[in-house]
């Protein structure tokens, strides 16, 4: 689950949670906004930690396994 995903969850979340106010029977809304909050919560913490060990943006170690030529021409 990346970060857009988790974002979005902990939104819909929030929005079920807070925003709707509907009495339903068999499930209750405030409940599965918080259970989607808490969703996005941990997968948008393991997409923070994990970042580094995808890559991420930025610079990194990247070591080529090629060997590069260097020829030097002298001049008379």
């Amino acid at each position: 689950m990346g970060i857009g995903t988790s974002i979005f969850l902990i939104a819909v979340g929030a929005i079920l949670d807070f925003a709707v106010d509907v009495n339903t029977r068999g499930f209750n809304l405030h409940t599965i906004g918080a259970i989607l909050m808490i969703v996005g919560a941990i997968g948008l913490l393991f997409s923070l930690i994990f970042w580094s060990s995808w890559g991420g943006f930025g610079g990194g170690t990247y070591i080529s396994s090629r060997r590069r030529r260097v020829v030097l021409d002298e001049y008379l």
